[in-house]
């Protein structure tokens, strides 16, 4: 829903301003926040809507978080506690349960919270929603509708959080991080996990989790297969696997039937836009984020964007780094120090599925792009080249690459034309 004028019932309502305003308190919210602060923004506010800053950190209680920010492995706990701890001390403002019900024209939000009601008009907005899980139904699997299927979010919160056993024996179709995660956390919690199956024929997690939650304990991965059906009544009683082909399509032939009572969906990741797309702001198909600049700001002017709501990220770490941008950005704007100029495009090809920012400022130089691969590769060459002379602006040869890991490439030298990233074997 698009935001229009205030209606005459609200007239009443007085509008509160505010400096810069950062929607979301995970990872990329609170350094952005920090960013804002310490880039000398006075006023900076979290709007949260849950009780409690961290997002999905404060349910990722194995480590690994923190090798890039902090130098050390610590869990999405502590790492929350770190970011949330620093924001409060350097004098962040918190709205905690809170919801922003839409944003609208010259950066007026609509909050509902303990509160009540309130309008308010930010000098900056710093979007950093988060993203959410993609569900059975979005996947179309066919079959009854038992208990026992969740998605590994979902699964994870319950056993982490509330402490609950979500069955006895498990299948988990799709092999991104969280599920993987699952995979080993079920273990450890004496709940067999019979299978990790995957539909393309690479998995869809990074390498590491692979090695230390599969591998490490004996739970088989299975590529190029998916689940076509579901059985059960009352409680999931089995799943219908089978063999998927080049197109994606099952196999005829290939269905195994695997009786098992739980299954978690691990089938990827959607960035959370309803509050953008409802907005105006320009999203991209390629990561369902926003279009941006290399100053991360969108197509609606003095809002940014940042972390899982802007792209999908592997690593908490890179979610955060990209909030500091994003907040010393907004910090820039609201104080007057944004560089105005013309700008020009940044698109992908060959083996590069996307890259960010989409735009970067004519004569900028040693801009840090962010590109994920479509496919793994060996020797990948991978190019920023001037869409018109073929002059190349950055470069890089990778031994190995993978789709589930995100990776940098720097613009070397003052851009004056379109660049498009490519990727060769």
């Amino acid at each position: 829903m698009t935001a229009g004028p205030i209606p005459a019932a609200e007239g009443a309502v007085s509008i509160e301003r505010r400096g810069v305003v950062v929607i979301g308190g995970g990872p990329a919210g609170l350094a952005a926040a920090l960013g804002a602060k310490r880039a000398g923004a006075g006023d900076v506010l979290i709007v949260e809507r849950d009780r409690s800053l961290g997002g999905i950190l404060n349910q990722c209680v194995h480590d690994g978080f923190g090798l890039f920010l902090y130098k050390e492995s610590i869990s999405g706990p502590e790492y929350a506690e770190r970011l949330a701890e620093d924001a409060i001390r350097e004098g962040v403002a918190l709205n905690m349960g809170t919801m922003v019900l839409d944003l609208g024209p010259d950066r007026l939000l609509r909050l509902n919270g303990p509160g009540g009601y309130r309008l308010v008009r930010a000098d900056a907005v710093v979007l950093a929603m988060g993203c959410r899980e993609r569900t059975r139904e979005m996947i179309g699997i066919p079959g009854t509708r038992p208990a026992g299927i969740w998605t590994a979010g979902s699964a994870q919160a319950l056993v982490n959080l509330q402490n609950l056993r979500i069955g006895r024996e498990a299948v988990i179709l799709g092999s991104g991080d969280i599920g993987l995660i699952m995979a080993r956390r079920l273990t450890f919690e004496n709940i067999r996990v019979k299978a990790v199956l995957e539909l393309l024929p690479w998995p869809g997690g990074l390498e590491r989790n692979v090695r230390q939650c599969l591998k490490d304990f004996g739970i088989p991965l299975s590529l190029s297969r998916t689940v076509i059906e579901i059985r059960g009544r009352e409680r999931l009683s089995a799943v219908v696997t089978a063999r998927v082909d080049a197109d994606l399509k099952p196999v005829a032939g290939t269905e195994e039937t695997v009786p098992c009572d739980t299954l978690l969906l691990s089938v990827g990741l959607i960035p959370e836009n309803e509050l953008s797309r409802g907005a105006g702001i320009a999203l991209s198909p390629a990561t369902g984020g926003a279009i941006v600049d290399e100053t991360l700001m969108t197509s609606s002017e003095g809002v940014f964007s940042c972390g899982n709501v802007l792209h999908i990220h592997d690593v908490a770490d890179w979610a955060s780094f990209e909030g500091f941008v994003a907040g010393r950005s907004a910090a820039d704007y609201v104080l007057g120090r944004r560089e105005a100029g013309a700008t020009v495009r940044v698109t992908a090809s060959g083996n590069i599925r996307y890259v960010l920012p989409h735009a970067v400022r004519r004569g900028a130089g040693g801009t840090e792009l962010s590109y994920r691969v479509a496919r793994p590769a060996r020797g990948l060459k991978v190019e920023a080249r001037g869409a018109a002379s073929g002059r190349i602006y950055g470069r890089r040869i990778l031994a190995r690459v993978v789709p589930s890991e995100m990776q940098k490439l720097v613009l070397r030298a003052p851009v004056d034309e379109d660049i498009e990233v490519t990727g060769h074997e």
